[in-house]
């Protein structure tokens, strides 16, 4: 337990690439629907 991590907690730089991957994630989704919403009106 001396040179270990807490369990309950991540490293920062992983914690930093899980908030960015959650925000492209986001974008996607709404870059999809508004494709299909544009795709639907033609």
């Amino acid at each position: 337990m001396l040179w270990s991590d807490p369990e309950d907690e991540p490293p920062k730089e992983l914690r930093e690439t899980q908030a960015m991957m959650r925000r492209v994630g986001l974008v996607l989704a709404l870059a999809m629907v508004l494709a299909m919403f544009v795709l639907g009106l033609r």
